[in-house]
């Protein structure tokens, strides 16, 4: 998800840190899905990155925020809104962005308590990792 200005630029929602679902919409736990890139495994594709980017809005994780942002376009400091309530992510469609692909998109639809944030982010590998790059703010 991109950069806006302050409050509405990083958004969470208070989730418990531990067990349950995985936010992200995958079945299975969350420490078997976006808990473990969260920890330091690399994600393998960029959606993978995107849904664990999803998920670290619903925890609050800023510091995995910024640590999967590209260099070039990272903010110098990211404030997440504590009353943000994420309720949902859907992936529209990808581009690229498997193992074989060093760029890859992800169009999405994040809904969150009283509204939806619609967006086809930009992914790059850098030094073999994923890291989002930027995103377009499409109409509803």
């Amino acid at each position: 998800m991109s950069r806006r200005p302050a409050r509405s630029t990083s958004r969470s929602a208070s989730a418990p840190t531990n067990g349950g679902a995985c936010p992200c919409g995958l079945p299975g736990p969350y420490e078997g899905c976006c808990g473990r890139y969260h920890s330091g495994a690399a994600a393998p594709t960029a959606e993978a990155l995107m849904r664990s980017r999803y998920s670290a809005f619903v925890k609050g994780d800023a510091a995995y925020l910024v640590r999967t942002w590209h260099p070039r376009t990272r903010p110098a400091r990211l404030d997440l809104d504590p009353g943000m309530r994420w309720t949902g992510l859907e992936i529209l469609g990808t581009t690229d962005g498997s193992a074989f692909h060093t760029t890859g998109t992800v169009t999405f639809r994040a809904s969150f308590r009283g509204g939806s944030l619609h967006e086809r982010s930009r992914f790059e590998r850098v030094e073999g990792a994923w890291v989002y790059v930027d995103g377009e703010f499409l109409s509803q």
